[in-house]
C-alpha cells in the first residue's frame, strides 16, 4: 500500500478481484458515493456489484446514457461531435503511421553493434527525441481540435446539455466521494468534458482505477504489447483532467506490456519523462497527496526498464 499524508485520490489495480470496499472502509466513507462507469457504455446500469461493494450507497451518474438522450435531442451538436471523433480516428491512424516508423528507427538504432558506443547512443537520444516530437505534437493538435468543437458549439447554450450539467452537478453536490471504473477511456473522457465534471472532481475525494486512473492523469497513453488486433504501440491520446500531475498512469501494466524486454521498457520510461510511468498492478493502491502527486514508494517503471517505486513527491 502507498498512502500519502493526506489521500484525496486512490488509484487502484484493476478490480477483477474487488477490493473497492475494504478501501471505502480504509478511508473511513460511509455517505453516498458517486459512480462513474460510462466506460461501460451499455452495461453502465449494470452495477449491482458496484453498489453492494459501496454498502447500497451508490450513486450512478449515468452519462452514457445521458449522452445518448443529448445525441437524440439535438441533432446539430450530435453531427459536430460525430465530425470531432471522425477528425480524431484519423489524425489517431495517421499519427501511428509516423510512430510506427519513428519507433522502429528507435529499435533498429537501439540493436544496432555499435564500434563506438558514444556514436550510437547519441543517435539513440535524437531519434528518442523524433518519438517525443511526434507525441507532443499530437497532443497539440488534439486539443487544440478540442479547444475548437468545444468552441463552436458553445454546450452551455444548449439546453439539453445545460439541463443535464445542472442534473449531475445537483447528484454530486452532497455525495462524499466519487469512484471512477474503467472501460473504454474514450467513451469516459468525452462524457467527463461533455457534463464539464472536472471542476466538480477537483474538490471531491476520488477513487478511480482503469480507464477511471487513465482519465485523472495529465496525459492519457493507450498502450497494449499483447493486442490481437489494433496497434501494439504505447501512443498518447488525449490531454486527461489533470488532477494526477507528472505521471503516466499504466493499468494492468504486467498483462498488457512485455516486461521482460527491459531495454524496450526503458525506452518508454524515457519517452514519457519526467512523467513517471505507474504501474497499476493487481493490489496497487496508490494514495495522491492534494498537490496531486504520487507518493515515495509508488511502484514506477524505473528508468532501466524494470519495476521500482518512487523516491519523491518532487514536482519535476
Amino acid at each position: 500500500m502507498y498512502m500519502s499524508a493526506e489521500p484525496r485520490i486512490t488509484l487502484l489495480g484493476p478490480q477483477r478481484k474487488p477490493n473497492l470496499d475494504e478501501v471505502v472502509r480504509e478511508l473511513g466513507m460511509t455517505g453516498p458515493i458517486a459512480t462513474i462507469n460510462a466506460g461501460w457504455q451499455d452495461r453502465e446500469v449494470d452495477d449491482t456489484l458496484l453498489d453492494s461493494m459501496l454498502s447500497g450507497r451508490s450513486r450512478n451518474l449515468g452519462l452514457w446514457r445521458r449522452m445518448q438522450e443529448i445525441w437524440d435531442n439535438d441533432p446539430e451538436f450530435t453531427q459536430a461531435d460525430r465530425d470531432r471523433r471522425r477528425t480524431m480516428v484519423e489524425m489517431q491512424e495517421l499519427y501511428l503511421r509516423g510512430l510506427d516508423h519513428a519507433t522502429r528507427a528507435l529499435a533498429d538504432i537501439r540493436d544496432h553493434v555499435p564500434r563506438r558506443e558514444w556514436v550510437r547512443d547519441s543517435a539513440l537520444k535524437h531519434a528518442e527525441r523524433v518519438v517525443r516530437d511526434l507525441d507532443t505534437r499530437h497532443i497539440d493538435q488534439v486539443t487544440r481540435v478540442y479547444a475548437d468543437f468545444w468552441e463552436r458549439t458553445a454546450p452551455h447554450e444548449r439546453p439539453a446539455i445545460a439541463r443535464a450539467r445542472a442534473e449531475v452537478a445537483q447528484q454530486l453536490a452532497d455525495v462524499e466521494a466519487v469512484v471512477m471504473t474503467g472501460g473504454d477511456i474514450r467513451v469516459l473522457l468525452n462524457s467527463l468534458h461533455l457534463f464539464n465534471i472536472t471542476p466538480i472532481l477537483a474538490n471531491k475525494p476520488i477513487i478511480a482505477w482503469g480507464a477511471g486512473a487513465m482519465a485523472l492523469t495529465e496525459r492519457v497513453v493507450l498502450f497494449n504489447d499483447r493486442a490481437t488486433h489494433g496497434p501494439t504501440l504505447a501512443e498518447v491520446y488525449a490531454e486527461g483532467l489533470g488532477l494526477v500531475k507528472n505521471a503516466v498512469a499504466l493499468p494492468s501494466a504486467r498483462d498488457r506490456l512485455n516486461m521482460s524486454e527491459k531495454t524496450r521498457m526503458a525506452t518508454i520510461a524515457r519517452r514519457f519523462a519526467p512523467a513517471q510511468c505507474l504501474l497499476l498492478d493487481a493490489g496497487a493502491h496508490v494514495s495522491v497527496c492534494d498537490q496531486g502527486l504520487i507518493p515515495a514508494g509508488s511502484p514506477i517503471l524505473g528508468a532501466d526498464g524494470a519495476p521500482t517505486t518512487s523516491e519523491s513527491l518532487a514536482a519535476a
